[in-house]
């Protein structure tokens, strides 16, 4: 049965990261209602098997479709890349908007032709990103530096967004990048928006002049509104507030913590700790 208009559009994650595109989709639809949910006693994903991100998705997946979800919006570049088919496969008649690294703004944008995507190694590794670095280094003669950035997402999780010891990954990441020629660099992973004051002073420095960075999640609101505008599920401007609620395999202060320290936002946590094995 198609869903209300007022159910939420449920969002996840393997833990913080997606709330970097909950951040634009509350600035491009804040009439509708969110469903987070961060599975953080699993996170990262890049590097755990194709399997276990598989299963763990559909898990969630199925989590927020018995929470009425209207849409899913599969905020995880890792999780998108192994599993948006079978997450469509399972649930055929709820619409699922996926994230993926932006080599095509980033292609667009460079003027060197190279450009430097920083991702996981399971995100880098997939088919699905294979296939797309392929497609477009043919069809505009870019040369695209992949750099797996082990470690990264920790960081974030950890709340370390500036600490010395991020900056020292940073720099190992972001440094050869620039070197090889890369003036576009590509957020393929959705915890790294959180370093982008890092990300972009170590870019400056290491080619001394600004290099372009680019992040997706502007893209993925835009494609939940296209989506949720086909199916006539857009909530009305002149709707009851929006609600956010949030659900986590880990620690249900901690994740309200970040939503309040990195979006100002006062969110309803429940933890699912005990439920997690």
């Amino acid at each position: 049965m198609p869903a209300a208009v007022d159910a939420p559009v449920g969002i996840f994650d393997s833990g913080l990261g997606g709330l970097s595109v909950l951040r634009h989709v509350r600035m491009q639809l804040p009439m509708e209602n969110l469903a987070y949910f961060a599975d953080s006693a699993f996170a990262p994903y890049g590097g755990k098997p194709e399997s276990a991100v598989i299963e763990r998705v559909l898990a969630i997946a199925g989590f927020l479709a018995a929470q009425s979800a209207k849409a899913l919006v599969v905020a995880c570049n890792t999780a998108t890349a192994a599993a948006v088919t079978a997450v469509r496969e399972r649930y055929p008649l709820l619409p699922v908007v996926g994230v993926e690294p932006g080599l095509k703004p980033a292609a667009l944008h460079s003027a060197s032709r190279v450009v430097g995507v920083l991702a996981t190694e399971r995100t880098l590794a997939s088919a699905r990103f294979q296939a797309l670095e392929a497609r477009l280094s043919a069809a505009t003669g870019v040369r695209f530096i992949p750099q797996a950035c082990s470690g990264l997402a920790d960081q974030v999780e950890k709340g370390e967004l500036r600490s010395a010891a991020t900056a020292a990954l940073v720099q190992r990441y972001v440094d050869p990048l620039v070197r090889e020629g890369a003036d576009t660099l590509v957020l393929g992973c959705t915890h790294y928006p959180f370093l982008l004051p890092l990300i972009a002073d170590c870019a400056t420095r290491a080619a001394g002049r600004d290099v372009a960075i680019v992040d997706t999640g502007e893209a993925v609101a835009r494609q939940l509104r296209r989506v949720l505008a086909e199916h006539a599920m857009l909530r009305a401007d002149d709707a009851r507030p929006a609600s956010v609620q949030g659900w986590t395999t880990g620690s249900a202060s901690s994740l309200a913590t970040a939503f309040k320290s990195l979006l100002g936002i006062d969110a309803a946590i429940a933890s699912l700790a005990g439920t997690r094995d």
